[in-house]
């Protein structure tokens, strides 16, 4: 699954138009004449990176791109409808996985399979500063990213506000947390996963229900936000198992 480059300054606005799943536009320094491109990627939530000339010329590959080059998913992404459309189908509380800025494509692809296998019934992406749904996420997902939808989300505070309101609990995973086995993560449930590093956003934890830690015994105080999710979402699928047991 290769990347996909849009060059030019119609067939770019006409993405836009369209509503075509765009990760970045990566518009020539100083180019004129592409004001409106930018102002719809801006009101689109399009990331617009300014590049050198050359930049766009080896990613056109010999088509005229007029300083203006989209990069495209290479997978389409889905709605939070579809997400829930999912759980509906299989009788299930939906589970959804939010990714706070998550910018690794390894971790995100790995995260991506490991959904999958536990049953997540969406992810959550931010449009700004999320790693791009590209083909070396594809990759390490094995395939997986054709299963799970893969939802694009703006403001991530207001998303878990709205999710809030639809009766989901939201819980996020940080070393302060409370031990992630003590935690009730059955019903409907936003599992949120920060960046490597840097953990969960102030506002985004703010906005949790509950903190979920992992015990850490070694000589390292974390895991890599793959490992960490792979942990938490099975632990989700664990709960639901014991649940489903007593309503049985």
């Amino acid at each position: 699954m290769k990347e996909e480059f849009i060059a030019g300054r119609n067939p770019v606005a006409e993405a836009l138009r369209s509503g075509r799943a765009l990760n970045k536009i990566m518009v020539q320094d100083g180019a004129r004449g592409v004001t409106e491109i930018i102002a719809a990627a801006k009101a689109k939530n399009v990331a617009v990176e300014f590049v050198k000339s050359d930049k766009l010329d080896k990613l056109a590959q010999g088509v005229r791109h007029q300083g203006v080059v989209a990069y495209a998913a290479p997978v389409a992404f889905k709605t939070l409808e579809d997400a829930l459309k999912k759980a509906a189908a299989k009788n299930e509380a939906p589970f959804l996985l939010l990714l706070d800025e998550l910018q690794d494509p390894q971790n995100l692809g790995a995260i991506i399979r490991t959904a999958d296998a536990a049953g997540v019934h969406g992810i959550l992406l931010p449009k700004r500063r999320s790693c791009p749904l590209n083909a070396v996420v594809a990759k390490i997902s094995a395939g997986a990213v054709e299963y799970v939808p893969v939802v694009q989300i703006g403001n991530i505070v207001q998303q878990l506000e709205d999710l809030k309101k639809q009766g989901f609990w939201v819980a996020g995973a940080d070393m302060d947390g409370e031990p992630y086995t003590k935690a009730n993560l059955t019903g409907p449930l936003v599992l949120v996963i920060g960046a490597e590093g840097r953990g969960l956003g102030r506002l985004v934890k703010e906005h949790c229900d509950i903190i979920v830690s992992l015990p850490m015994h070694g000589g390292v105080n974390s895991l890599n936000a793959a490992a960490a999710g792979a942990v938490l979402m099975y632990e989700v699928v664990r709960q639901r198992g014991i649940e489903a047991g007593k309503n049985a």
